[in-house]
């Protein structure tokens, strides 16, 4: 197949604890959204709770995603926005107030990057910086609520933002991991904020929303509200963690564990009678090996209870629980599980629903579902590579800049 050209190509890259998946979109002359021509999906090694803990195996791992894209798009990847997860991973919300300099009190855009500037002059440690800084609301002489200030006329504006930081020498071992790799990073996203950007509408991000991305070893979390973020995070246990305490139950191995969460595992079963078996040697289990489904029920319930009471934490935190109008959005390889939603719904006090991308083109069949949010949402977030809201924080771009000279000085 010939190589396209690298006009209007954008591509997203999950690194993700239990896959690595490469989404490549062709925006058509005319068209909203991207059409998909390229899937790439491998298992990833050398992750662990998000975080690389193993820089080779991932290496490896991305290589074989993006090969996989690369040769069902035909476009050669060398370039893509990448996901940001683990739970080094903090947010907060920061204030940001300056004079306006002009004799004739407009706003120009240099006033507005100047608010900026001093909202993101936070105290950091010497080990963390920031990945992602998002301009919520301006206020201008006491008049709140402002999305964009330019052009009016002050003398006092601030800003209010939402800035995610994370560990530095965990974003440093996924950016070499990335550049080994051959890939150049044109920005980052949370995992969350990825998925949102895909699933979530304007309506419910006006309304009040969260998106849930149940990760094989983490959970994002977004909360949006009035159309901007207000919170995120990521939690440190996911769907793997469930076909861990499968494993531990049957005593059986990893692999057998997840055959039996596939099949048989349901997040909101109903009445399950007490006599009810299922044999483990019919998914490749040791021979003879029974377990009661009602057992198996109780295995998973523990988890997801778990899992669910921390998000209602978070919700709680930022005075969010039972009280968001938009509902909470699940979006991740754990929001496949049968019943998730109806057990959503329940712990949470809140409307739930299963998140997938829409309103796509192409290879619609392998993205339309929840497992790929996140990634196609990067996708997403590269076509907008260059627009000031949400941007990469400049130190980012500085620190990828100096990483990328070294890798290159120490490449033969």
């Amino acid at each position: 197949m010939a190589a396209r050209s690298q006009d209007n190509i954008y591509i997203g890259l999950d690194i993700g604890s239990t896959k690595v998946c490469c989404i490549v979109g062709l925006l058509e002359p005319e068209a909203v959204n991207p059409s998909i021509i390229g899937v790439g999906v491998a298992p990833a090694e050398g992750l662990r709770r998000g975080e690389v803990i193993d820089i080779e195996e991932t290496v490896s791992s991305i290589t074989a995603a993006v090969d996989e894209a690369e040769r069902i798009s035909g476009v050669p990847i060398d370039r893509a926005t990448i996901n940001i997860d683990g739970a080094h991973v903090l947010s907060q919300n920061s204030t940001g107030v300056i004079a306006v300099g002009r004799a004739d009190q407009e706003i120009t855009i240099e006033d507005v990057r100047r608010a900026e500037e001093a909202a993101s002059a936070i105290q950091l440690p010497p080990n963390r910086e920031i990945i992602q800084f998002f301009p919520r609301s301006f206020s201008l002489d006491g008049q709140t609520n402002i999305k964009d200030p330019v052009g009016m006329s002050g003398v006092r504006l601030e800003v209010e933002t939402h800035i995610v930081t994370g560990a530095t020498p965990a974003i440093k071992n996924l950016q070499r991991s990335v550049y080994q790799a051959g890939i150049d990073i044109e920005g980052q996203s949370l995992v969350p904020l990825a998925a949102a950007r895909a699933v979530l509408t304007k309506k419910q991000m006006e309304l009040g929303a969260a998106v849930i991305d149940i990760g094989g070893g983490t959970t994002g979390i977004a909360i949006y509200e009035e159309g901007e973020i207000l919170y995120s995070s990521i939690l440190p246990v996911g769907s793997g963690h469930i076909t861990n305490d499968i494993a531990i139950g049957l005593r059986t191995d990893v692999e057998v564990a997840e055959k039996v969460k596939l099949k048989y595992v349901k997040a909101n079963p109903g009445r399950i009678a007490s006599t009810e078996k299922l044999r483990v040697e019919e998914l490749g289990g040791e021979k003879g090996g029974i377990i009661s489904k009602r057992d198996l029920h109780d295995i998973v319930q523990a988890r997801l209870e778990e899992i669910f009471h921390m998000v209602q934490q978070e919700l709680r935190s930022v005075g969010k629980a039972g009280m968001l109008p938009g509902g909470v959005v699940l979006t991740g390889g754990g929001a496949k599980m049968p019943g998730i939603e109806e057990f959503a719904k329940e712990a949470l006090k809140l409307p739930a629903i299963i998140g997938q991308p829409s309103g796509l083109t192409g290879l619609v069949d392998k993205v339309h579902d929840p497992a790929f949010a996140a990634p196609v949402g990067l996708m997403f977030e590269n076509m907008q590579a260059g627009v000031p809201a949400g941007h990469t924080n400049a130190r980012i771009g500085e620190t990828v800049a100096r990483l990328r000279k070294t890798l290159r000085n120490l490449l033969p």
